[in-house]
């Protein structure tokens, strides 16, 4: 029979071994410190959804103590910065008149790339996972596992590849302990996927909740991506059979990078985000976000910084101009993306006051996968009375555009125009209005990609239907009235030209001038060679406003859209009027003032 020697007592190890136990495998479980004295003091405590229970596991303190056996498999569970040791440790003990390293076979069950490879330096047979094991152990002899039906999953392979007789036995084995396996013909791929949602886990370890945390995530998996060439796996995605429930008492708090933040114990950051900067460095590239990660983490462990004891603030100074690079895609950096193993969706939204043939201009070229947006009839209800001449579309037909358009609900989005962003902006403001986080706007616009010396595609083309689900309201709007007290009590933004918001032309909408209040702030301002200014210069343009209680009109709720963008740029969040000066100039009964 089969038993299995699990080398590290914490969350994923001991819950390995509960599962094994209580199924009657025999197991042996490798702690070591207050762990392992609380196990063989008390045993192990193990919380689920089920109840509490006190498991009589057999303990070990290390290989001096553990006999091995011909029909053992080592298990590594382990952080990553102890695998060396521990590999070094156990790899020449005698099984019989042969060692460990050539007669067992190790299961690696770690998050990052270098484990399976420290192990191989001895072992002849590694067994690598990708792990999703939803436990935490914060209390020494203790562990919760929230998940059912299923404890957790792997995806088990042989590293780096090749066939083994005794995973399948393993992966039965697992399976009878109520986790979900798979076994994979070559599981470096997935494990370099969820290497990528890894990174995330020092955002999660070191800083709150906040929109500035996921986008800095969403910005450090993409690096990744770029780096690995692969696409990221989200496990909760991959099975339904691992469903996380409450535990009174026993709330999830974070995944493996908090739960060492809160023992106090050294994370493994550098073989998570540090295993992208290796990758990226001896290719002769960089990875600056997820190398700012692994150094803001180490300094908060020297600082004795518990787990969410940063802020945004402390976000914001750590990883590079992280407001620009939420909002904004360079060029290079999207003809990397449309290169890599997670092509984003690509908007065209051509259009301009007076040019109806944006169609045209699309078919003539555009970026390669773009698939043509109309502003008037899909980022846009029927014009008409003081709703004004670009209404806010119906959140139902803005889903049905969205997804004839292929948009989804994981697949990063990036619009662009031919007019430095003014008309794509609106589709960038529109998405995130109805609950799409990851959109940016092509900074420069399709001219810069020309420029460039990137490809165009010609004719129409079509994306996979989305699956999106939209919701009205994520981003902050203002009616006529809220706009009008903002004018007179926050601050209230013409997005127009200058000579239109001072009255002295008006070539579209009933009456000239302004709302009284506003202050003037033309969108071209925002713009240098239809480049977004850089982001030192956003914050001078703006930097007298108040970080709340902005609000921003253009003609008819298209280029405010572009303001809104340059000023989350800067740091000011703003609320659009969408029905703009064409709503309000229609409206007799509303004040109208002109100069400025």
């Amino acid at each position: 029979m089969t038993r299995y020697v699990i080398i590290g007592g914490g969350a994923v190890g001991a819950t390995v071994a509960a599962e094994l136990h209580q199924v009657g495998t025999e197991v042996v479980l490798v702690a070591r410190g207050a762990n392992l004295e609380a196990l063989r003091e008390h045993g192990l405590r193990y919380v689920t959804p089920r109840g509490t229970e006190v498991l009589d596991v057999p303990v070990a303190g290390g290989p001096d103590e553990v006999d091995l056996r011909a029909d053992d498999v080592l298990v590594l569970a382990t952080k990553s910065q102890d695998t060396e040791e521990v590999v070094r440790a156990w790899a020449w003990r005698p099984v019989g008149e042969r060692t460990a390293a050539s007669a067992l076979p190790v299961v690696v069950l770690q998050n990052g790339l270098e484990n399976e490879r420290v192990a191989l330096r001895r072992f002849a047979t590694v067994i690598g996972a990708v792990v999703w094991v939803p436990t935490s152990h914060l209390s020494p002899g203790e562990v919760v596992s929230p998940a059912l039906p299923a404890v957790g999953a792997f995806w088990l392979g042989v590293h780096p590849s090749g066939h083994d007789p005794r995973l399948a036995g393993i992966a039965e084995d697992l399976t009878a302990a109520r986790f979900h396996v798979e076994v994979v013909d070559d599981v470096r791929p997935w494990k370099a996927a969820k290497l990528i949602s890894n990174t995330a886990n020092a955002l999660g370890a070191l800083y709150p909740p906040s929109d500035l945390r996921d986008a800095a995530a969403r910005i450090t998996k993409q690096e990744a991506e770029l780096v690995l060439g692969v696409r990221g796996l989200t496990p909760s995605g991959v099975t339904d059979a691992v469903v996380i429930h409450e535990i009174p008492g026993h709330g999830r708090q974070g995944g493996s990078t908090w739960q060492s933040l809160h023992r106090g114990g050294a994370p493994e950051t550098d073989y998570l985000n540090g295993e992208i900067v290796l990758q990226a460095r001896l290719s002769g590239r960089d990875a600056p976000y997820n190398a700012a990660l692994a150094e803001r983490v180490q300094r908060a462990v020297a600082d004795g910084v518990g787990p969410g004891g940063l802020d945004d603030a402390d976000l914001l100074a750590t990883v590079p101009d992280l407001r620009r690079r939420a909002v904004l895609v360079e060029p290079a950096e999207l003809r990397d993306l449309l290169a890599g193993g997670r092509a984003p969706l690509v908007l065209d939204v051509r259009w301009a006051l007076g040019d109806p043939a944006g169609h045209d201009h699309y078919r003539a070229g555009h970026v390669p996968g773009a698939v043509y947006v109309d502003l008037d009839t899909e980022l846009a209800a029927p014009p008409g009375g003081t709703a004004g001449r670009h209404p806010l579309p119906g959140v139902a037909d803005l889903q049905a555009a969205a997804r004839r358009w292929g948009v989804t609900a994981s697949r990063p989005v990036v619009v662009y125009d031919d007019n430095g962003g003014t008309a794509a902006a609106r589709a960038w403001w529109l998405l995130r209005w109805a609950g799409v986080t990851d959109v940016r706007i092509l900074d420069g616009a399709l001219k810069s990609w020309r420029e460039l010396g990137f490809a165009l595609s010609t004719g129409d083309e079509t994306a996979e239907p989305g699956d999106v689900e939209l919701s009205a309201g994520h981003l902050p709007t203002l009616t006529a009235d809220e706009a009008a007290a903002l004018a007179d009590k926050g601050v209230l933004l013409d997005a127009r030209a200058a000579e239109r918001y001072r009255g002295e032309v008006e070539p579209v909408d009933p009456r000239a001038g302004h709302i009284p209040g506003a202050r003037s702030a033309p969108t071209a301002g925002n713009l240098r060679d239809g480049v977004f200014l850089p982001t030192d210069e956003l914050r001078a343009r703006f930097a007298d406003l108040p970080g709340s209680d902005v609000g921003v009109y253009c003609g008819s709720g298209v280029t405010a859209a572009h303001e809104i963008a340059a000023l989350a740029v800067a740091g000011v969040d703003a609320a659009l009027y969408p029905g703009s000066w064409s709503a309000w100039s229609s409206d007799p009964e509303r004040p109208v003032e002109t100069g400025g």
